[in-house]
């Protein structure tokens, strides 16, 4: 795998223009199978996870052309109903194809998902919610799952967790349900309000939009359509951390304040002076940060997703801060790393306390997942000297090139073999 280099300590400022949604573009290409026709997705990242997914698509009988950010699937001739093993463990997302796939064929077959390797991410919440529109899943030997329903029907479905995953998987297999679906303790993360959106684009009738109860209406078919992505609000998260650890000021374009905002109360508490445009959030970070304790959550609260860079800024803060991890028991791995660093991180169960009064030397680290990895990248911005990123291949799965973004504000940073 290539490796990322930084040279730490150059102030970054400028701007920089957010892709768009990874978690958001994933599921509405999935449920664009759900339409017989064609479906157009504008503003799409051009990311490993993208790719992966139309290879998925591909190979179950869809056309896909994807250029300058639009992604156009015509999923008129689906042939098959069966996720080649080989995709599914490579990206974790995958798995929202088992709602659609049984929506529009009554069948899906697939397996467990892969992806980052962050602690137990359980799919149970997915099979309970299929179960209860009438699906019989049965798991199979080698970690294979198959699904079958003569017709879905709408039902009353709660889950005990708002699993955005296991909420996306629901909403599309609900869409061409018969009857009305009630889902409540919906996960109400901006890009399920997306996939909504995109939804009823296509002729659903999916009400609740933005609350943890969704109300879908089953109709018959659904129509062509076209849906602009919007921005990703876990990449603007991530250059905001960097813009806080290197110092300086810049404008991240196209990045929603309103889908930010228990993000923006934490980074301001850490001495940010923030602003939100029309345009997008504007930064600036004249000293470096202060400690804070944090918890992450379902959205709204402060995203898991954003655990690892807030690791980064709190390992060359003023002082003592601490994070609650609640989402994921296994997402403190990026703290092994930034110990290369000289971070002092100590890491009690679900906690991480951290002492950022010593100041971080650039290092050979290694990005062990997606986020963990942007973090190591934001704390090689904050070191003395050079740091190495290895396998940053887990960092091309989320976001388009941020060697590109980091540099156009003033980043010493680059790619190499």
């Amino acid at each position: 795998m290539s490796t990322i280099e930084i040279e730490g300590l150059h102030p970054l400022k400028g701007e920089v223009w957010i892709q768009g949604s990874k978690n958001a573009a994933l599921p509405m290409a999935a449920a664009a199978i759900l339409n017989r026709g064609t479906a157009v997705l504008r503003n799409v990242p051009e990311i490993h996870d993208i790719f992966c997914m139309i290879r998925i698509l591909e190979a179950i009988g869809c056309r896909c052309r994807f250029e300058k950010n639009c992604l156009t699937i015509q999923a008129e001739n689906l042939t098959r109903v069966a996720v080649p093993r080989s995709y599914v463990t490579a990206m974790r997302s995958s798995i929202v194809l088992l709602g659609p796939l049984l929506g529009r064929c009554g069948e899906a077959a697939t397996y467990y998902p892969g992806g980052c390797s962050i602690g137990s991410r359980p799919i149970n919440l997915h099979l309970h919610g299929l179960r209860s529109l009438g699906a019989r899943i049965r798991e199979l030997g080698d970690e294979k799952l198959a699904a079958r329903a003569d017709r879905l029907r709408g039902a009353k479905v709660i889950l005990p967790f708002p699993s955005v995953g296991a909420t996306e998987n629901v909403l599309m297999a609900a869409v061409l349900a018969e009857g009305t679906t009630v889902l409540s303790g919906a996960a109400r993360e901006p890009e399920i309000a997306q996939l909504c959106g995109f939804l009823n684009a296509m002729g659903a009738r999916i009400s609740g939009i933005g609350t943890d109860t969704l109300r879908i209406q089953g109709v018959s078919r659904l129509h062509d359509a076209e849906y602009t992505v919007a921005g990703d609000r876990i990449v603007a998260g991530t250059y905001l951390s960097c813009v806080m650890a290197a110092g300086g000021e810049a404008l991240l374009r196209g990045a929603d304040g309103r889908t930010l905002e228990e993000v923006l109360r934490g980074f301001a508490a850490m001495g940010a002076e923030l602003t939100v445009r029309k345009e997008g959030v504007f930064i600036s970070m004249k000293d470096r940060p202060l400690p804070v304790s944090l918890r992450t959550g379902p959205y709204p609260g402060f995203p898991t997703d954003l655990q690892s860079p807030l690791l980064s800024l709190l390992s060359v803060s003023r002082g003592e801060g601490e994070i609650c991890e609640t989402v994921f028991e296994d997402r403190f791995a990026a703290a092994e790393e930034l110990k290369k660093m000289g971070a002092r991180i100590t890491v009690l169960g679900s906690r991480a306390v951290v002492d950022g009064r010593y100041p971080l030397t650039g290092a050979g680290v290694r990005a062990t997942d997606l986020r963990g990895g942007a973090a190591l990248v934001a704390a090689g911005l904050a070191a003395e000297g050079r740091t190495r990123v290895a396998d940053c291949g887990h960092i091309f799965r989320g976001y388009e090139d941020i060697c590109r973004d980091l540099s156009g504000l003033g980043a010493d940073i680059r790619q190499t073999a």
